[in-house]
């Protein structure tokens, strides 16, 4: 870059002034500033330009990285269907050693099943885990303090409820 101080455009100032003359300095010196704002303007429109230019040549590289893993998700997704026509066309004509299909449970087993995920349902939602409550002998069985209250009241004191 041009290392233009103070003094050196005050020297070039005076030497305009003493060639050009006073009278035409200051036509002179608006067509300069024009000239200067327009070759401004320009170099910014091209530094916009080449920074648009790196944008879409960025934006077309994302573009074909995208176009190759939806490429590579279709043929994935070919072959997975392929190989699920391949399994039923099997299992239609008869073909039974190579089906792999599991049995329909039994109700017994279903029962079982159901009885399972409600023990887990309950030890998942438990505040206290029903280990911690084996191996210290807590009760596994609480009951509100309603149900307490009217579970252990003494027969007398139940029969007098007026508050007023």
């Amino acid at each position: 870059m041009l290392d233009i101080g103070l003094t050196k455009m005050l020297l070039v100032g005076a030497v305009a002034l003493v060639v050009i003359g006073p009278e035409k300095l200051p036509t002179v010196a608006r067509m300069a500033g024009s000239l200067f704002g327009r070759a401004q303007r320009y170099l910014n429109q091209v530094k916009a330009e080449v920074s648009r230019e790196i944008e879409l040549d960025e934006l077309r590289k994302m573009q074909q990285g995208f176009q190759e893993a939806a490429g590579k998700m279709e043929k994935a997704v070919a072959d997975n269907l392929a190989s699920v026509e391949n399994t039923i066309h099997s299992a239609w004509h008869g073909d039974a050693a190579s089906v792999s299909l599991q049995a329909t449970p039994t109700p017994d087993q279903m029962a079982l099943k159901l009885r399972n995920f409600r023990r887990k349902k309950l030890a998942r939602t438990s505040a206290v885990p029903g280990w911690y409550k084996q191996q210290n002998g807590r009760k596994t069985r609480i009951i509100s303090a309603a149900a307490r209250v009217a579970k252990y009241r003494p027969g007398s004191a139940g029969k007098s409820s007026s508050f007023y």
